[in-house]
This record gives C-alpha cells, sequence and structure tokens, in this order.
C-alpha cells in the first residue's frame, strides 16, 4: 500500500521528448539507411548525378559524396554522423566519399535484424571492430607498393590511380587528359603539403580539352587604368617585385588637417604630396623589377608612369594569387618600396598576358623554385565547371596521397569481393554468436561491387556470383566488376587502382559510426532550445512588421 501512495518523480521537464531501447536503435538504423539510400547511386563510373537546389536558388550538380551530404540538410542527429564521416573522408584522402557512406549505411543494415531479435547492441560492436581490423591488415597484406620506380613509371602509376578516380566523375570521358594534368600538378609542388600551391581557374566556354596546366602561376587581369594598354605584355626572365603598398595619390585619413598661415604654402603641400609617391614609383623603377604586382591599388598616375618605362604592372592581386607568386619566383612580399634588394625580387622564364575564352589571364611560367602549378579550366556551362573543379580536387588528394603512402589496391569491388571472402573463411573458425555478426560485416562488404553493378545497369546476382566463385577459386583476388561488358575482369590488369589508404580509411571510418550509431539506446530532446529559438524567432518577426503582419511578413497582407 505504501508503495502505491509514493509521489511520482518528475525527473525532465515538460514537453521532453525521450525515447529509448531497442526500438531507438533501429529507429538510428533506418534513419542512417534512408541517407545511404541518398548517395547509393552516385557510386562508380556509371554513377548518376544529383541536382541539390537550395534556398537561395543556386543549383548545385555533383555525384561527389561528400558534397551532396554537406548540402543535404539534414536534421536527424544520428544520420549527421553519416554526414560527419564523410566529411572526414574527404578531408583525410580526397576520395571514397561515397563507399564510406554506403558501407556504414550496409553494416547497420546488416546489424538491424540482430538488434530486433534481442542481440545485445554491445555484442555487435565488439565483433565489427574485430572484422575491421582482421580486414586492415588483410587490406595492407594485398597491397602492392610503388616504391623505388623510375619517375617516369611512377607518373603513369599516379594516372591510373588518378584515372580511376576521375573515371566515375563528369569529366570521366576525358579522364586520361585530366589524370596527366593533375599528377604533373602534385609533382611540381613536390613534397608541400598546402593545397592551395595548386591554384585551379575557371573559365567558361570552349570545351574541356582547351583546359591547361601552367608550371607556375595564373591569374584573371586584375583592375585596370588609363595607360594600361601601353604597358608589354610579354617580358623573357624579367624580375618580379611584389608589393603590399598602394601606389597612388591617398586622401589623408583620420581626418588630417592642416593649418596654413600664408596661401603660398597650400602648394608646398601638393607637391610634398607628390613627390612621395613619385619617390615610391622612382624607387620601383630603380630596382630593376619589370613586373610589379601590388595587393592594394595601383592608381592611374603609377600605371602611366610604369608605361612609359617599359614596366608591368598589375594592383589589387588577390592575396592567395600574389603568395603563389612568390612560393613560385622566390620573390618576397614587400611593405616598404625603400631599399628594394635583388634578393627579395622573383624572377621567371616568361611572363605574357593571353586571352583565354573571354578572360585576359596573367601568366609566369618557368618559375625558379617550381613550388606551385595553376589548372585554368574550361568548359560550358557555370555548373560543370564547379562539378569539374571538385573533381580535380578529389584527384588530386588521391595523388598525393598515393605518393606519400605508395601502396595501391585493385578498385572496381576487387578489394571489397576479397576481404569479403577472407573475413566468411574466418567466421568459421569462430566459435559463438560472433561468427554470425562477423558473417554479416562480410556480406556488408559486397554492397559494393553490387551497387556498381545496379549503378550500370547488369545484373548484380549474376556478376556477384561469378565474383565469388573466382575469389574463392584463390586465384582471382584482383578480380572485380568490368564495368563496360557486364562482366568480370582483373581490375589490377586493367589499372583500375586505388591507393590503399582510401579503403582503409573509409573501412575504419564506417565501422566506427557504425558503432557509434549502435551504442546509442536513447535520445533525450531538450524542449528548452526549441521554445527559447521560437521566442528569438517572434521577437524579430515583432521587430520587422509588428504583429499585424505575422503569418506572411514579407507581402505585406494583413491578418484578418
Amino acid at each position: 500500500m505504501a508503495a502505491m501512495l509514493q509521489p511520482q518523480i518528475i525527473l525532465l521537464k515538460e514537453g521532453t521528448d525521450t525515447s529509448q531501447g531497442k526500438a531507438q536503435v533501429v529507429s538510428n538504423i533506418n534513419a542512417c539507411t534512408a541517407v545511404a539510400d541518398a548517395v547509393r547511386t552516385t557510386l562508380g563510373p556509371r554513377g548518376m548525378d544529383k541536382l541539390i537546389h537550395d534556398e537561395k536558388g543556386s543549383t548545385t550538380i555533383s555525384n561527389d559524396g561528400a558534397t551532396i551530404m554537406k548540402l543535404l540538410d539534414i536534421v536527424h542527429p544520428a544520420a549527421k554522423i553519416l554526414v560527419d564521416i564523410a566529411k572526414s573522408q574527404d578531408s583525410e584522402v580526397g576520395d571514397g566519399t561515397t563507399t564510406v557512406v554506403l558501407l556504414a549505411g550496409e553494416f547497420l543494415k546488416e546489424a538491424k535484424p540482430f538488434i530486433e531479435d534481442g542481440v545485445h547492441p554491445q555484442n555487435l560492436i565488439r565483433s565489427y571492430r574485430t572484422a575491421s581490423f582482421l580486414a586492415i591488415n588483410k587490406i595492407k597484406e594485398i597491397a602492392v607498393s610503388i616504391e623505388g620506380k623510375s619517375l617516369e613509371e611512377k607518373k603513369s602509376l599516379l594516372a591510373k590511380c588518378a584515372a580511376t578516380t576521375l573515371s566515375s566523375k563528369l569529366i570521366g570521358g576525358e579522364k586520361e587528359f585530366f589524370a596527366s594534368m593533375v599528377v604533373d600538378a602534385v609533382l611540381a609542388i613536390g613534397n608541400d603539403d598546402r593545397l592551395n600551391l595548386i591554384g585551379i581557374k575557371k573559365v567558361p566556354g570552349g570545351n574541356m580539352r582547351d583546359s591547361f596546366l601552367v608550371n607556375g602561376v595564373a591569374f584573371k587581369k586584375t583592375f585596370s587604368y588609363a595607360g594600361f594598354e601601353q604597358q608589354p605584355k610579354k617580358f623573357l626572365n624579367p624580375k618580379i617585385l611584389l608589393l603590399n603598398i598602394e601606389l597612388e595619390l591617398k586622401s589623408e585619413k583620420e581626418n588630417a588637417e592642416i593649418r596654413l598661415s600664408d596661401p603660398l604654402q597650400y602648394q608646398s603641400i601638393v607637391d610634398a604630396e607628390w613627390n612621395i609617391i613619385y619617390d615610391k614609383l622612382d624607387k620601383c623603377v630603380k630596382s630593376g623589377a619589370k613586373i610589379v604586382l601590388s595587393r592594394l591599388a595601383i592608381g592611374d598616375l603609377a600605371t602611366q608612369y610604369f608605361a612609359d618605362r617599359d614596366i608591368f604592372c598589375a594592383g589589387r592581386v588577390t592575396e592567395e594569387d600574389l603568395l603563389r607568386v612568390a612560393a613560385a619566383t622566390g620573390g618576397t612580399v614587400q611593405t616598404s618600396v625603400n631599399n628594394v634588394i635583388d634578393e627579395v625580387l622573383g624572377s621567371c622564364e616568361v611572363f605574357e598576358e593571353r586571352q583565354v575564352g573571354n578572360e585576359r589571364f596573367n601568366i609566369f611560367n618557368g618559375c625558379p623554385s617550381g613550388q606551385t602549378a595553376t589548372i585554368v579550366l574550361r568548359g560550358g556551362a557555370d555548373q560543370f565547371i564547379d562539378e569539374a573543379e571538385r573533381s580535380l580536387h578529389d584527384a588530386i588528394m588521391i595523388v598525393r596521397r598515393a605518393l606519400k603512402n605508395s601502396t595501391i589496391v585493385p578498385g572496381g569491388g576487387a578489394i571489397d569481393m576479397e576481404l569479403s571472402r577472407y573475413l566468411r573463411l574466418h567466421a568459421r573458425t569462430i566459435a559463438g554468436k560472433s561468427q554470425l555478426f562477423i558473417n554479416s560485416y562480410a556480406k556488408a562488404l559486397e554492397v559494393i561491387p553490387r551497387q556498381l553493378c545496379d549503378n550500370a545497369g547488369f545484373d548484380s546476382t549474376d556478376v556477384l556470383n561469378k565474383l565469388r566463385q573466382k575469389h574463392a577459386s584463390g586465384e582471382g583476388a584482383n578480380f572485380g566488376v568490368e564495368i563496360n561488358t557486364g562482366g568480370i575482369a582483373d581490375s589490377f590488369a586493367n589499372f583500375v587502382w586505388e591507393p590503399a589508404v582510401v579503403k582503409i580509411n573509409a573501412i575504419n571510418a564506417a565501422t566506427e559510426a557504425a558503432c557509434l550509431i549502435l551504442s546509442v539506446d536513447e535520445t533525450v530532446k531538450n524542449p528548452k532550445s526549441e521554445s527559447a529559438q521560437g521566442e528569438a524567432a517572434a521577437n524579430a518577426m515583432a521587430g520587422r512588421g509588428g504583429p499585424a503582419f505575422r503569418g506572411r511578413g514579407g507581402r505585406g497582407m494583413r491578418r484578418r
């Protein structure tokens, strides 16, 4: 009786939404599967593209997993984890973003029946971690090193890795053309890790084949004043002066005030101003530089002054481009024109201003330190060029990773099938429930070749059976999906390669995400933050137009 009269304990605020237990885990798995389904069709060379239209009205066409995941406005808290792993895969290795989301979704899908049957999530997590550890060790065992090869051999191997990445992109039709361009760009920056040393400039018009690589720096012609057209537009072995100062008459700042006792003194002040600017320009000319670039404005007086002395100048050059010119030419950006010595001047073999489409580009070729490169991209529509830039970013990242971690594995679903076979065999040696869990992990890995077939319009069951048979025979470890004929082929012999680090990272991230989602058994949604947001929005609306226009504030319709 006493137990029945105990007061009810209210622990959480009224309106708090809590859901827990098995139903919560299953709900999280369903949400993640739905996200994986959104990018499922973009995998592989025959993957479809997604057109995403945001509230600002801008349109993005992409089949890059990370880009799509960023643009999808996902609100489900568990599904956001998949967005994070796609981003981490993109920043770490650059490619395999769709793969990582698909794998995580498939691991969870395979875990769902076990959860519904009452298996404790921790048992699944333990088995998944073991399976992931075994799979990664197997990848390291299978991987082939490209170390110790000559530069020409290395170039062709890296170009094949880049071509594998580009084959699934919008510019896949020209993958050989772009792959060699990407390899040259990455080799140009050497061991430097900064990606911004490879510039990508976009010029609408022309076709993809009109794109070209500059072994140095190229940037769009900046805003120019009268006199610019009289300047020479081509130099051989010029000296380059880089500045971060204005070369123009400036109005005084901070309300400077000069008091005169005699009107004649006014002229001396005007003369002093002119003398200062002429003194600066004179020092620039005496430095021996034939090209003057500044991050700030170079005015009409300076432009004409330089034109009379056969010197090329460009003002308002963006900081990124100026730093890349400094890195390439060996110059140093100066904040003063006093005692400019030879050591701070840069140099290059050829400088020219060239017309590319409707734009004019300043191009520095044959730079001595050669620590930078620029890819000028051409194409029809803006969205197309944007997607081409994203594709090249992926390829650049892959080539950099392959240079650093010089081991490669066969692509086209071959490595996934081999891991699946290996884990199935290993599972048979284990007694207990974990045999089933590792088996389901092995089955989940088959999602990559299956999806490659589905996206190309082939019968995935038929192709997977052929692949299983080939891998089980013991000599087909390199066999994957042949995307052109719908059969199977040796991916290694067909040069469908990818860096081992891509697969290792993808399996690691996907397993971690799946384990994290499986380990969540309760979600508590606090009402306070929502009401606070609601109040803030209401206050903002009241401030704009008063309560009379609430509801359709922007259209001026009175509330009845």
